[in-house]
């Protein structure tokens, strides 16, 4: 086999060294399609609340900064590698210490970054956490293995156990009070689409707003392991208009409604006494 052609010093001609470096730079964009990393949501979902959307926006920014930084670091590494590697068998690459305005300027720019990083997360968590006052309460309470939701002022009570992917009904565009709650042990509320997630503990009320900008109904899910049937464990947020989510909460008005109300909080309590919930049907999605 022939040998790759060699400079005079014995070192690969410029073409055999440019053919290494394009193979090099091949890697990482190779390794950047592998990961399937999708631009510009990086693997989150756009949201259907106000608040799911600015943490979607967060993690765009610092997905788009972290491979800004990562690019700079990737490309100053292979300068100096390639820059200031040896040559020859004793000569050393010359030596240069103490420029004080690249050292300043080296050490300044993380500082601004990882300020700038921790300015924008405290604005859109101050955003997730605020509670503004509105006329829409929801009370939301776990329990193994399913959910219960009740609405103050309205005879409305929803409970589903894990076969029976409970509906919670919100209207859009609006400020929803939540109160969640847990029966037992700990659990998880979270919705995908909203782009949220909080623990429902037991003795703990847990409060937070949520504001969809989108009517549909959404897969929703315990997050927390919490028992034999967690894997089961879903429901349904479902978003409709102010005038839909009146009619639906004055469909419970009247003493059937009582009766319906009754009738759901005897099935919590079976569900909870008989920690075992009834034949599962088909799953809704990896838990």
């Amino acid at each position: 086999m022939d040998s790759p052609a060699l400079s005079p010093q014995g070192a690969p001609t410029r073409s055999r060294r440019w053919r290494r470096l394009r193979r090099a730079a091949v890697l990482p964009v190779a390794a950047l399609a592998l990961s399937g990393c999708t631009v510009p949501s990086f693997g989150a979902h756009p949201a259907d609340t106000t608040t799911g959307q600015s943490s979607y926006h967060l993690w765009q920014g610092f997905s788009i900064g972290a491979a800004i930084v990562g690019t700079l670091v990737v490309l100053l590494l292979a300068w100096a590698i390639l820059r200031y590697r040896r040559r020859s068998a004793d000569a050393i690459p010359a030596q240069v210490q103490y420029h004080i305005p690249l050292e300043i300027t080296y050490t300044v720019i993380p500082i601004l970054i990882v300020i700038g990083l921790f300015a924008a997360t405290l604005v859109v968590e101050n955003k997730v956490v605020a509670n503004p006052k509105t006329d829409v309460t929801i009370n939301v309470n776990a329990f193994q293995w399913g959910w219960k939701f009740s609405y103050p002022g309205s005879s409305a009570v929803v409970v589903g156990q894990t076969t029976q992917d409970p509906t919670m009904v919100m209207p859009v565009g609006t400020d929803v009070h939540i109160n969640l709650t847990s029966t037992d042990v700990v659990h998880g509320f979270y919705v995908r689409a909203f782009n949220f997630s909080r623990y429902a503990l037991p003795g703990v009320v847990n409060q937070f707003t949520l504001h969809a900008v989108n009517t549909g109904t959404f897969f929703g899910q315990c997050t927390q392991l919490c028992g034999l049937y967690h894997s089961l464990m879903f429901f349904n947020v479902k978003v409709v208009t102010m005038s839909q989510y009146r009619t639906w909460l004055n469909s419970f008005s009247g003493s059937s409604a009582a009766t319906a109300a009754s009738a759901a909080n005897t099935a919590q309590s079976q569900q909870t006494s008989s920690i075992t919930p009834s034949k599962p049907t088909a799953s809704h999605g990896a838990n």
